[in-house]
């Protein structure tokens, strides 16, 4: 792609915005609406950026696929160009999927933008400018473009979206600069919130928090309770329904348009797409291992509570015990799946089985129905759901409010 060609795809790109991915999204319904707790950050970040507080203007929002990245990043857009009246030729948005297949750079398509659309180099931009990379995971540089533009000028904001291994591809030199938010499985709130217009008490979360992890705030807790409970009786099904409806078809977002075989369908293509594309951008496999992981996938979600062991699985499917074991930490860095460790002296550490859980009940409930093990009525199966439930929400405080947080599962001796 010459010069020309390249303002020409750029003057396109502010044309259109994300509008033609809007079109692909929505098939012809309503751009969604309700807002993920993700993009109130972002947009914090957003008016602390235009009031001129410039410290977090490198923002990276990773998670799982299908969590609804790109739909907040299309927000984000809609929210500057609506509400916050900034023109076009301030917000580039771009995939950076499509860049490798145009033959050029992340680093030269912002230089040009910078120097042939507002005629200025970098370092001399006097006006603040927008830009919003979605899939940036697919350009292994991204963190290093984003320094090198960080640190030339104090009037650009980026936004870099991408599956859960872009944190892991952060050059060294760009952590400092870069703020780090993280997309997670929808909670009950954001559920109900989005499904059933229930707004739940003020810092409800925030104070459930606090009392888990020090016991403070309790009598606040229950007065809370008791004000969402009254909230409650306005739903149009018993309460014990919507929750098991939440807990198995209600953790990612197109839960909202897709009836059950949809979602579950849609969950299967986003660990297929983890398998294909995630896992082996971490770490190098055989080709032959794809079935290999996707076999470690199914007999996690199939099997009952309790530890996994490698020398098992290795076993069960004729590998190294060396094997499994990278296969099992490579799934934990994609977000796929976490470890919990059994508690006790280092010797029973190591000896007992870690057990190993999915990022969100769901996932379990999607491999349960491919296989016909799944039954809404079975008291077990719903058991081994809400299990997931608990274990995805400790993990999500470790990783949100307390990163020296540790999670155990008792062990009978």
């Amino acid at each position: 792609m010459n010069k020309n060609e390249l303002i020409d795809y750029i003057y396109e790109n502010l044309n259109e915005g994300p509008n033609v991915l809007i079109r692909r999204k929505t098939s012809g319904k309503n751009f969604p609406k309700f807002y993920r707790e993700s993009f109130f950050k972002l947009k914090k970040h957003i008016d602390d950026f235009l009031d001129d507080f410039l410290e977090n203007r490198f923002i990276t929002l990773s998670g799982l696929r299908g969590l609804g990245k790109t739909t907040i990043l299309i927000q984000i857009y809609k929210y500057l160009t609506n509400e916050k009246n900034i023109s076009k030729d301030r917000i580039l948005y771009i995939n950076a999927d499509d860049l490798e297949f145009i033959g050029i750079t992340l680093y030269e398509l912002i230089d040009t933008f910078i120097r042939e659309i507002h005629e200025t180099t970098p370092v001399s931009l006097d006006k603040k400018i927008f830009i919003l990379i979605d899939e940036a995971h697919y350009d292994k540089n991204w963190s290093k473009v984003g320094k090198v533009f960080y640190d030339k000028n104090d009037n650009i904001f980026f936004i870099f979206t991408g599956s859960s291994t872009l944190s892991f591809e952060v050059n060294v030199d760009a952590v400092r600069r870069i703020k780090m938010e993280k997309i997670f499985p929808m909670n009950f709130q954001e559920y109900n919130r989005l499904k059933n217009n229930i707004k739940y008490p003020e810092n409800y979360y925030e104070t459930l928090n606090k009392m888990i992890l020090s016991g403070e705030n309790l009598d606040k807790m229950i007065s809370k309770e008791h004000h969402l409970r009254k909230k409650f009786l306005n739903l149009d099904k018993p309460l014990i329904k919507e929750w098991e409806n939440f807990l198995i078809c209600g953790n990612f977002p197109f839960f909202l348009h897709d009836n059950s075989d949809e979602y579950f369908l849609r969950i299967f293509q986003m660990i297929n797409k983890i398998i294909e594309k995630d896992v082996f951008t971490l770490k190098t496999f055989k080709t032959d291992s794809k079935s290999t992981i996707s076999q470690i996938i199914t007999y996690i979600g199939l099997q009952d509570p309790g530890g996994t062991s490698d020398k098992k699985l290795a076993t069960i499917l004729s590998k190294s015990p060396k094997t499994i074991r990278e296969i099992l930490n490579t799934l934990e860095k994609t977000r796929l799946l976490f470890s919990v460790r059994p508690y006790g002296s280092n010797g029973k550490i190591i000896r007992k089985p870690w057990k190993y859980y999915f990022s969100s009940a769901s996932i379990n409930a999607s491999i349960r129905f491919k296989f016909g093990n799944f039954s809404i009525k079975n008291r077990k199966i719903l058991g081994i759901f809400a299990e997931t439930l608990v274990a995805s929400y400790l993990f999500k405080l470790k990783e949100v409010e307390n990163p020296f947080l540790n999670i155990y599962y008792d062990v009978v001796s």
